[in-house]
């Protein structure tokens, strides 16, 4: 599997009792709005992806809501990856026949490496995303993974355990930091380093974007990338009021300028 063929900028929906929300550090939710309308306006904004995350499925252990995704994949006009709740490769199969481009999976590829191969036999490796939950612990601040909203530690790494993801047949792995979810103080280019370092698989980082510049620097940095955003896209202004926003063409194309200069991207 090669890299992307182009970097995106990928707004990520987090879901909670039918509802969008915003976290902070996998910590208590803050009411956003509708997904529904998010999507229709995101639509219009020509977004190159969408992420949607129920966030609550695998913590309370219930299967994925297959009426919202459908009711989601309608409305969708942009590539939509889903994720929470998936534990089975039936279940990813009843998610990409509602028409969805690419299942995320995660506690279940924790618990169960091989998960991995079973969906790509399934469904091709294109459409499996393995979603990698990263937090600092410890004096020294050492990576691991974790699960369930945070709330379980696996003690696993998670540079190691991307070369694992690649060799078992998934598509992409999306970084997220725990610790920046919903900071807005940039990336963690330290630990996108050391993950591109081990896989050649496309990734998309979240976590940590507050500004376009932040999205910008990590182009420059890593070149072909999916940048993804949650609050960067629902907030606007110092006060944070709701405001779903995407960067126009122009401003989008701006965005890898300093990655061009530099030859990152081409």
């Amino acid at each position: 599997m090669v890299s992307m063929l182009r970097p995106r900028v990928i707004p990520c929906l987090l879901v909670r009792d039918k509802g969008l929300v915003k976290t902070v550090q996998f910590g208590e939710s803050k009411y956003v709005g509708d997904p529904l309308n998010a999507v229709r306006i995101f639509n219009e904004k020509e977004v190159d992806e969408l992420i949607v995350l129920d966030i609550d499925a695998t913590a309370h252990g219930r299967e994925p809501d297959y009426k919202m995704i459908e009711n989601l994949a309608a409305e969708c006009h942009m590539p939509l990856c889903y994720g929470g709740g998936v534990t089975s490769a039936e279940q990813v199969q009843r998610i990409i026949s509602l028409g969805v481009e690419k299942v995320a999976i995660s506690a279940a590829v924790l618990a169960r490496p091989e998960f991995i191969s079973e969906v790509a036999e399934q469904v091709g490796s294109q459409s499996v995303v393995v979603v990698l939950d990263v937090r600092k612990r410890g004096l020294f601040g050492k990576y691991c993974l974790q699960t369930h909203n945070g709330t379980k530690n696996s003690n696993l790494d998670p540079v190691k355990f991307a070369q694992e993801v690649e060799k078992l047949g998934a598509g992409e792995i999306v970084i997220n930091s725990i610790d920046l979810d919903g900071v807005m103080s940039g990336y963690d280019a330290n630990l996108v380093g050391k993950i591109r370092e081990q896989t050649k698989l496309p990734l998309t980082i979240l976590g940590g974007a507050g500004s376009l510049e932040d999205i910008s620097d990590l182009y420059d940095r890593f070149g072909i990338i999916g940048a993804a955003a949650g609050s960067l896209f629902v907030f606007k202004g110092v006060y944070k009021a709701v405001l779903i926003n995407y960067p126009n063409r122009q401003e989008k194309h701006q965005l890898f300028d300093k990655a061009r200069q530099s030859g990152t991207i081409q």
